[in-house]
């Protein structure tokens, strides 16, 4: 089984939803505008994709990013 991991599209509104929701706080905000997902953290639980209201984050294999 892949491993998965969550990923962010430039359409991202940074409302910090996902971050509040992130259990290994892999997430951050990057210059206000952009949420970031730190890969050595992410563990694609799909807990962030649940929460986000643009529906911008999606749970992918590892090697599709």
């Amino acid at each position: 089984m892949a491993k998965k991991i969550a990923s962010i599209s430039n359409e991202c509104v940074a409302c910090g939803s996902c971050l509040k929701v992130c259990p290994l706080h892999a997430i951050s905000i990057f210059k206000g505008s952009l949420a970031v997902i730190d890969d050595s953290k992410c563990v694609g639980c799909g807990k962030c994709q649940k929460a986000c209201p643009a529906s911008v984050i999606h749970i992918v294999d590892r090697k599709e990013i």
